[in-house]
């Protein structure tokens, strides 16, 4: 999978790169990452980027002709074995779709995702309008730049493709994958400060262990996340786990 990363601040992305999940997965070519800078695209002596926004207000804006041929361009490489048939163009936007799992399992669905990071006030709206596939949104808050919002794309659509997390079973047992927060995790040493590793993890019995886990997950997600609860649909055994944990929660 090819991510590419439109963006006035491309050393943002050197570190991802390098380091952490991302990285092995671009160093065993598993997924591909590159940067492609506006400014290189422009025109004028002081390579402008934004301008006045029509009508007044504060701030500037990004303009459409650096950003367009910052996608065209993408037509030109790889000797035209890519072209925007297959590309994906995301920007990062507040008022995009918000981003959840659901969204990343279909986004890694791709083979190229475009994401463009919006700086100063934003972009033109019909650069939106002509050349954006999807607005996507990580929440309900602003960020200074689309870059740190880019990454956390590219991060968390990377781990979904296949060989890119070292356990196969990773993915599958990661917060949100059905609905669920994920259950507490231990390692050694088995005590520290008088708090023991609870009994059931060293038993050695997998099954009992596994119940213990789906427990945890579904009384953690009552605890915090109730609203990912009313919307899932419970199992007879998943509602008796959820209330046993309730019990066991009001005897603590």
């Amino acid at each position: 999978m090819r991510f590419t990363a439109i963006t006035l601040f491309p050393e943002m992305f050197e570190a991802t790169k390098q380091y952490g999940v991302v990285g092995r997965a671009i160093k065993n070519n598993k997924i591909t990452l590159d940067c492609i800078n506006p400014r290189d695209f422009t025109q004028d002596k002081h390579r402008s980027v934004d301008d006045r926004p029509y009508g007044g207000g504060p701030g500037m804006l990004m303009t459409i002709e650096p950003l367009t041929a910052s996608i065209n361009s993408i037509k030109l490489t790889n000797n035209n074995e890519l072209n925007l048939i297959s590309s994906k163009v995301i920007y990062l936007s507040p008022q995009g779709k918000k981003l959840d799992q659901s969204l990343i399992k279909e986004l890694s669905q791709q083979q190229h995702l475009i994401l463009i990071s919006g700086r100063y006030e934003g972009v033109d709206q019909r650069f939106i309008d002509e050349s954006v596939d999807l607005e996507l949104s990580l929440g309900d808050f602003v960020l200074s730049g689309g870059e740190i919002a880019s990454l956390a794309v590219i991060d968390t659509v990377a781990r979904q493709i296949e060989g890119v997390l070292g356990h196969s079973e990773s993915v599958i047992e990661d917060s949100f994958e059905d609905g669920l927060l994920d259950h507490p995790h231990y390692t050694r040493p088995e005590v520290y400060k008088d708090k023991n590793v609870p009994a059931v993890l060293l038993s050695g019995n997998h099954k009992e262990i596994e119940r213990w886990r789906l427990k945890q997950r579904l009384g953690i997600t009552w605890q915090k996340r109730p609203d990912l609860l009313a919307i899932k649909q419970l199992t007879k055994n998943e509602l008796a786990l959820l209330e046993e944990f309730k019990k066991e929660f009001k005897t603590n």
